[in-house]
């Protein structure tokens, strides 16, 4: 773990040998780590960073998977529901349509950004700021392209809506017969691996590999 620092002391200490608690705002000494090992706060507990194998290659692996995921967890039917000898397929793309036809523009707009739009730009995003990584091309725009992304994490909300889904299954299941479909496997697929993308890729490693400081993001 880091050793605190004495804020007394902090004047006499390079900012770059320094590392702030994100969580409890702690602020310690930044310790080199060895591949595979993570930084922890002493008093919180709270992960800072880690130095993780084969960063991007893992992390590209993961977008690419999330990229054709994408396409049928939003186009094709998340579940199916038979009603009084009446059947319909909803998928995402279907919902935020229907929500603009009945007159409720506003409403679609949110959830296409959220569900859809939001989504695929932070993809695009990691894809090219680890494309550039990988490449070594543009990192100044991978800089950017990476501070975009942060400012978007918040916005991507498919959690929220797979709640809803699921939500709205239970709430349909008395009333109707309700069938899942290969669109909502392939939607908590793409939950799934994006997930696992934000702890594989260790921001911590793409900012030192973007800022050209060391080249260990792709060990």
């Amino acid at each position: 773990m880091p050793d605190p620092v004495d804020t007394r002391a902090v004047s006499d200490l390079p900012l770059d040998d320094l590392v702030a608690c994100h969580e409890c705002d702690l602020l310690m000494r930044k310790p080199e780590l060895a591949l595979g090992e993570k930084a922890q706060c002493p008093r919180c507990g709270y992960e800072l960073y880690a130095h993780r194998h084969n960063v991007v290659e893992r992390s590209l692996a993961l977008v690419i998977a999330a990229l054709l995921l994408y396409v049928p967890a939003n186009f094709l039917p998340i579940m199916e529901l038979n009603l009084l000898g009446q059947s319909s397929q909803d998928t995402v793309w279907s919902g935020v349509v229907g929500l603009f036809d009945t007159g409720m523009q506003g409403v679609a707009a949110v959830v296409f950004l959220c569900s859809m739009g939001i989504p695929l730009l932070k993809l695009l995003c990691q894809l090219a700021v680890l494309l550039s990584i990988r490449w070594n091309i543009g990192r100044s725009y991978g800089l950017l392209l990476y501070r975009i992304y942060h400012h978007l994490r918040d916005w991507g909300m498919l959690e929220v809506y797979l709640m809803g889904v699921l939500v709205a299954i239970v709430k349909l299941a008395d009333m109707a017969s309700v069938t899942v479909s290969l669109g909502l496997i392939c939607f908590v697929s793409l939950l799934m691996v994006q997930v696992l993308l934000e702890v594989i890729m260790s921001p911590h490693q793409i900012w030192q590999a973007l800022s050209g400081e060391d080249a260990y993001a792709g060990d």
